[in-house]
C-alpha cells in the first residue's frame, strides 16, 4: 500500500516522491555484512540505550554507495523495563514476532522479538519477496504466524541456519550475544566484501534504465 500510494502520488508536491526501485538477485555476502550490522546496532540499542526498536523491517536496514549499512526509525522504539516491553500496538504488524501479536500474551516481550523480525527481513531480502503468502485480514495473520509453521529459507545455505534460529519458538530464540558468536555472523565479519560496489552497481543499473535515483552518504 505504501508504494502504491506513492507511486500514483507523484504529481503532487506535498507528498514524498518515488524515484524508483530496483530487485538486485542474490544478494549473497551481502546479507551476511546486513545481518552483522543489524545485530550490532540492535546489540547496541539494548545494552547502551536499554531500549528495543520494535520495527525492524527491510525499508530500515539503509546501505550507501560509501558502503554504510545502517538502522533506522527509531520512532517507535520502546524503553526495556527489567528487559521486558510492553506495548503491543507499536510496528509494522507482518514483521511482528508471535508474541506481539497473540492477544493471549500478557506478559510483555523482549529483545527477542526483534530477533524474529530481523529472520522475517532477512529472508525477504533474500529472496526477494515477503516469506508468508499474502494474508486477507489480520485474523489470519494472528492464526498462520501464531499457530502455523515458521517460513523457511532455502535458497541460501550459509544463511538457513541463521534465520531458521531466528524464527523459532519465543523461547528457543537466541539474543543478541549469542548471534553475534554464530557462525553466520564470525564469517560475515571476517569476509572482504565490497558492499560500496555492490551499492554502486545497482545505483548505476537504475540510471542506465532511466530510474533518477537519490542518494545520500549515512555517515
Amino acid at each position: 500500500m505504501d508504494l502504491d500510494v506513492i507511486m500514483k502520488s507523484n504529481d503532487n508536491k506535498y507528498i514524498v516522491q518515488f524515484y524508483g526501485a530496483l530487485f538486485k538477485e542474490d544478494p549473497g555476502p551481502i546479507l551476511g555484512k546486513i545481518a552483522l550490522a543489524t545485530v550490532n546496532a540492535l546489540n547496541y540499542l539494548k545494552e547502551e540505550l536499554k531500549i528495543i526498536h520494535r520495527d525492524v523491517k527491510p525499508s530500515n536496514i539503509l546501505l550507501d554507495k560509501g558502503g554504510n549499512i545502517k538502522l533506522c526509525d527509531f520512532g517507535i522504539s520502546g524503553q526495556l523495563v527489567d528487559s521486558i516491553a510492553r506495548t503491543k500496538d507499536a510496528g509494522c504488524r507482518p514483521y511482528m514476532a508471535p508474541e506481539r501479536i497473540d492477544p493471549q500474551t500478557a506478559k510483555g516481550y523482549d529483545v527477542r522479538s526483534d530477533v524474529w523480525s530481523l529472520g522475517i527481513t532477512l529472508m525477504e531480502v533474500a529472496t526477494g519477496h515477503f516469506p508468508y503468502k499474502r494474508w486477507s485480514s489480520v485474523f489470519d495473520q494472528l492464526h498462520e504466524v501464531v499457530n502455523g509453521d515458521a517460513p523457511r529459507l532455502t535458497i541460501n545455505h550459509n544463511a538457513n541456519t541463521f534465520t531458521a534460529d531466528l524464527i523459532k519458538p519465543e523461547h528457543q530464540r537466541p539474543k543478541y550475544k549469542q548471534l553475534l558468536q554464530y557462525p553466520f555472523i564470525l564469517r560475515a565479519q571476517k569476509e572482504d566484501v565490497d558492499v560500496a560496489a555492490y551499492v554502486t552497481e545497482i545505483m548505476d543499473e537504475m540510471a542506465n534504465n532511466g530510474i533518477s535515483a537519490f542518494t545520500t552518504n549515512l555517515q
